[in-house]
């Protein structure tokens, strides 16, 4: 437990000195509030666009409920550019101590690969749900605000249900970060192989109890319905075992590389 602790006030520490504390949860809030400010300002935006012909406004389609544009911030922002902007921001989670020799450094001390992949893993995860927490909740008072009130508890709901989601991101980047040299091909593979699973999520229900993807979907579903269906308790038990797996694989590839 001490090595853990030593090790996770390391990577805050390398945190800070690569100001990701402080630029990742102003982009995460930019996010956040550009979607609900954007859904409100669209019919603005068309109207003074030139005078387009052929483009109608419908009254009924230009104020959506709060539960809805909550939910696109969650499907298309925090999803799409949010999966990039984290993968970006993790690339080198492990990649970078492997090129610098830090890695071989600290597993002659008495640290086990449990510890040190534990405390890379959780630390950055912590830092990711903050900046998703941040984020989600702008985009929960603007919606509130400019369209209707969503109900707490199914954002409350929801939140949880994109973290599981979250740690997936988190430990598959840190997965491919072990594997590879390249920050580049990391980030790449990572953002490739997580929006293929954004885009595929909801296709088939038998797709969905694999795809890491369908918490995110779930989380949506929750906003818009405010059901709680008994699937969505077993994509988030298969979710935690594909990260066990992945945490798994990790320690193997390590131990057998003696780094």
């Amino acid at each position: 437990m001490s090595a853990f602790i030593a090790l996770s006030k390391k990577e805050v520490q390398q945190m800070a000195r690569e100001f990701k504390i402080l630029w990742l949860p102003i982009v995460f809030i930019l996010l956040g509030l550009t979607q609900p400010i954007m859904m409100y300002y669209l019919p603005v935006i068309l109207q003074s666009a030139g005078g387009i012909e052929g483009i109608i406004i419908d009254p009924t389609m230009a104020k959506p409920e709060g539960q809805e544009v909550l939910a696109s911030t969650l499907n298309s922002q925090f999803d799409q550019l949010g999966i990039i902007i984290l993968a970006v921001a993790t690339m080198s989670i492990i990649q970078g101590e492997k090129a610098n020799g830090m890695m071989g450094f600290i597993l002659t001390r008495p640290v086990s690969i449990s510890s040190y992949l534990n405390s890379k893993i959780i630390i950055h995860y912590i830092l990711a749900v903050i900046c998703i927490a941040l984020g989600y909740g702008v985009s929960y008072g603007y919606s509130t605000y400019l369209f209707t009130t969503v109900p707490m508890t199914q954002a409350i709901w929801a939140f949880a249900f994109y973290c599981v989601w979250l740690l997936f991101i988190i430990t598959f980047v840190a997965m491919i970060s072990t594997f590879f040299n390249s920050p580049a091909f990391i980030a790449l593979i990572s953002i490739v192989v997580l929006l293929i699973c954004c885009f595929i999520a909801g296709l088939h229900p038998l797709i969905d109890i694999v795809n890491p993807a369908s918490n995110s979907l779930s989380a949506a579903n929750i906003l818009m319905t405010g059901n709680l269906e008994a699937r969505y308790g077993i994509h988030i038990i298969v979710t935690l075992l594909l990260v066990l797996l992945m945490f798994t694989t990790m320690h193997s590839f390590i131990a057998k590389k003696k780094f």
